[in-house]
């Protein structure tokens, strides 16, 4: 990545729904599958049917591999949706894309 961002991490989806909350991003790596209640799914149509949130790029990784996965992920409101094993400059070069 040639530009420098602040990256934040969150355990779970709640706490990931906090810190977006918090600090507004302008764009978050979304994993399908997350720990505790609420799911990657789940927490990018939290994003997008918000009015204060649905400005951000949601960018989603999964080992889930389905095409129906994918179209769901889209079909929710995904800008990505990036496969397990994927090479980290394909998230990299994307991220800097749509930051640009």
């Amino acid at each position: 990545m040639g530009k420098k961002y602040r990256i934040l991490e969150a355990a779970d989806g709640v706490s990931a729904l906090r810190m977006i909350e918090h600090h507004n991003p302008r764009l978050v790596l979304l994993d399908v599958m997350m720990p505790g209640p609420m799911n990657g799914l789940q927490l990018l149509s939290i994003i997008k049917g918000d009015s204060k949130l649905k400005h951000i790029i949601v960018g989603m990784v999964t080992a889930r591999g389905q095409s129906a996965d994918g179209a769901e992920a889209r079909q929710r409101g995904a800008d990505a949706y990036f496969i397990k094993p994927f090479s980290p400059r394909t998230i990299c070069a994307w991220v800097d894309d749509q930051l640009q």
